[in-house]
């Protein structure tokens, strides 16, 4: 042992122990040798402080210094244009580009033709940047409800995000549902208020809306200089310093002292300030309780850790076209948005039952990496990646926990919008793409040693289909790619065909989402298709049991068919998780248990189609209590043909009735047309749930059937002289009135017969 140097045992050790590199590898005897004869109280003091620095693994400040931020808010309410700010400011791009681009460029992050035209953001696009030495990764996301996948698929895998709302327009629809995606994957948020320059803009409304209604527990941490076009700049109330943006693009930040005439304000938004985050944070509570001088750095502090414990939102302002409140913010996201080890994500172990795992977020671990989006490029197939733990390199193999597959790496590049930048090695914390790796959204990939999973994204139902159809026959081709190809990219969008009239059918989330896919489909794939008229994705349900009591029996020389099956038909218990339940009561060999799984496929496929109108039977519950097979002529075709026309002889006794989408609409209406519009709503069966006055303004929410809002926009407008809007997204499936039920009935039987 003497040849050890008391001096160089802390390094051994943390060589020894600390490191992850070789998990599997036993400790040498030397090594337990030395940790067997050596205390840590017996190094010197300098030695203690050198193993202490030695501890402090190679990731832990290149973790701290990384960001991963979401920008989300309401259509129209300025993130594509906060993202091209903050690209201009750290240095990512030379040039501002407006989001309408008349010059024809456009804004970097909306890099599809569509979107420049149309102004809005159709696709969630990521990037990368650097502020202050720190990393920052960007996901800039639509604001359309129909575009709401993309939303979801980004929240799932940031570590924050800055919620934007309109000083104007305040807290909308879009921004409460935004605010839920956030909620329900637990991100720590900032709240930036932007568009200060506008006229009617007023900052302390929207703060106290985003207490009422989203029920944010929120406090400003700065205070605009002037509003409307006297908005001159920011006061911080932290830092307690006033800051001036100057420069043709507002790159010279200027920082003074804050002007005498907003002192007494400034010391009661502080004040108020340090009030709310008292309520959530002990530390800072206690030092405001005992009067005690709060010192900026406490209160960052302070606020940091009640912000990643998602239990206050500070609230930014600033005017992004304008150049105006963008530096803080960014500031702010450093300060007080997480770094990937201060996230709490699980992974579901699949070798134990799907248990919870906690995953220390670290790059020593083995590889765990999330597939959260998909792109076809020029290249092939683009696969955005998450990487939780571990560290994943060019050219290494990777194992697809979903499919059992093992892909090797081929190429990893960084992106910025619509380029790419080639990379090495990516470790945990990062957002990087793959190419050519052939897998689905929502796949985990892991370097085989561990057989994690991440959970999902929510995907919502798609409530709306169109009939698509090529005008040239020989196009054919070329449009099943484009659908097969924008059906992995978005799980919300769905093809299907239509068994009777043989038309292919696209379904999603609304009107504008069906039309960007038309038009995409025309423009990128160079195919002309003529579109039906939109068809709303009714359900059909039973309400009451039914028992069924069929015999398939068929001779015609040979072997014949032969299939009893007997039970019952009756409706889920509501707020079941599943939509079909199947269950084997049979006691007993009646049916042998080799046909059940062809009974349950008989059901299963009557169940698509159900006798009413055509559509798909939800929310039932189908139980086999006996049956009778022969010896020679039972097969697992005769029980499949029994089972759909046993399905078929109960489902009328069982009182089907059909379901229709409901959807959640908000309208803002100026208030001398609110009668005229609430009236409307009536007319078109809906029923209003809530009416708000917001200035001059009318804020009616109402749950109206989807079947009835087809044009809802051109009647809208039309209604208000053009001053009136909407947004409507899914809510749930109910029951149709009877003379609604008849009248389809009707129409589906009269489509019958005329084909």
């Amino acid at each position: 042992m003497a040849r050890f140097q008391r001096s160089t045992v802390p390094r051994l050790l943390y060589t020894l122990y600390s490191t992850k590199a070789a998990p599997s590898s036993s400790p040498s005897p030397t090594a337990s040798l030395l940790l067997g004869n050596f205390e840590v109280r017996h190094f010197s003091a300098g030695s203690a402080a050198r193993a202490k620095d030695d501890k402090e693994p190679w990731w832990k400040e290149s973790m701290e210094r990384l960001r991963n931020i979401g920008i989300s808010a309401h259509i129209d309410s300025g993130k594509t244009t906060l993202t091209e700010r903050v690209l201009y400011y750290t240095g990512r791009i030379h040039e501002i580009h407006e989001v309408r681009g008349k010059d024809g460029v456009g804004a970097k992050m909306d890099s599809m033709d569509l979107e420049r035209e149309k102004g809005i953001t159709i696709q969630s696009a990521a990037t990368y940047c650097t502020w202050k030495d720190y990393q920052i990764n960007i996901i800039d996301t639509p604001g359309h409800v129909d575009f709401t996948i993309e939303v979801e698929r980004a929240l799932r895998v940031l570590d924050g995000a800055i919620l934007v709302l309109c000083s104007v327009g305040g807290v909308q629809s879009q921004s409460i549902t935004v605010d839920r995606q956030m909620r329900r994957y637990e991100v720590p948020r900032l709240a930036f208020i932007n568009k200060l320059d506008r006229m009617g803009a007023d900052p302390w409304k929207v703060l106290n809306q985003a207490r009422s209604k989203l029920r944010h527990h929120a406090a400003a941490v700065q205070v605009p200089i002037g509003l409307e076009e006297n908005f001159k700049g920011l006061i911080d109330l932290v830092q307690q310093k006033a800051y001036y943006f100057h420069g043709c693009s507002g790159e010279k930040v200027v920082t003074e002292e804050v002007p005498a005439d907003m002192e007494a304000i400034v010391a009661e938004k502080r004040r108020e300030l340090i009030e709310m985050v008292s309520e959530v944070d002990d530390k800072l509570a206690e030092a405001f309780l005992n009067d005690e001088p709060i010192s900026p750095a406490d209160l960052e502090e302070a606020v940091r850790r009640a912000t990643i414990a998602r239990k206050f939102v500070p609230v930014f302002m600033g005017s992004a076209f304008k150049n105006k409140g963008v530096q803080p913010l960014l500031d702010g996201v450093l300060s007080y948005l997480p770094c990937p080890v201060e996230v709490s994500n699980y992974a579901l172990d699949q070798t134990k039952n799907e248990e919870k795992v906690m995953l220390p977020g670290t790059p020593d671990g083995p590889l765990v990496a999330l597939a959260f989006k998909l792109e076809e490029g020029r290249f092939g197939q683009l696969t955005y990646l998450r990487v939780y733990e571990g560290v994943v390199r060019k050219g290494d193999f990777i194992v697809n926990i979903n499919t059992g597959k093992k892909i090797k790496v081929p190429r990893l590049v960084r992106m910025h919008s619509n380029e790419m930048e080639d990379i090495q090695e990516a470790h945990a914390g990062q957002i990087v793409a793959v190419f050519g790796v052939d897998c689905a959204s929502g796949d985990t990939f892991t370097n085989g040693s561990v057989k994690y999973t991440m959970t999902s994204m929510n995907v919502p139902e798609p409530v709306m289909s169109l009939a698509v159809q090529p005008v040239s026959k020989d196009a054919g081709g070329q449009f099943s790619k484009a659908l097969n190809r924008f059906q992995r990219e978005d799980p919300t969008f769905r093809v299907g065909l239509d068994a009777e009239s043989g038309q292919t059918i696209i379904s999603g989330m609304g009107e504008l989402h069906l039309d960007i896919y038309v038009e995409r489909i025309r423009r990128e794939y160079k195919v002309d298709a003529t579109v039906g008229k939109p068809r709303v994705n009714f359900r059909e349900t039973i309400t009451q049991r039914a028992e069924f009591d069929y015999l398939h029996k068929k001779q015609s020389g040979g072997q014949g068919q032969y299939g009893r099956v007997c039970g019952y038909v009756e409706p889920l218990t509501p707020g079941s998780p599943v939509k079909f339940e199947f269950e084997n009561m049979i006691v007993g060999q009646a049916i042998p248990s080799n046909f059940i799984p062809a009974i349950e496929k008989g059901f299963r496929e009557a169940a698509n189609s159900g006798s009413l109108i055509g559509h798909p039977v939800e929310n039932i519950r189908i139980v086999i209590t006996d049956g009778a097979s022969h010896a020679v002529d039972s097969s697992e075709l005769a029980f499949k043909l029994a089972s759909i026309y046993a399905f078929r002889q109960c489902y009328s006794a069982a009182r089907p009735v059909i379901l229709e989408p409901i959807m959640l609409v908000e309208l803002k209406v100026p208030t001398e047309f609110q009668g005229t519009v609430a009236g409307d709503i009536n007319k078109r069966k809906g029923v209003i749930v809530g009416n708000d006055q917001d200035g001059d303004d009318s804020i009616i929410t109402a749950n109206v059937p989807l079947n009835n809002m087809f044009g809802y926009s051109t009647a809208l407008r039309s209604m208000t002289q053009g001053k009136g809007e909407f947004t409507m997204e899914y809510k749930e499936h109910l029951p149709v009135s009877q003379d609604v039920q008849m009248q389809l009935v009707n129409n589906y039987k009269a489509d019958k017969a005329a084909e």
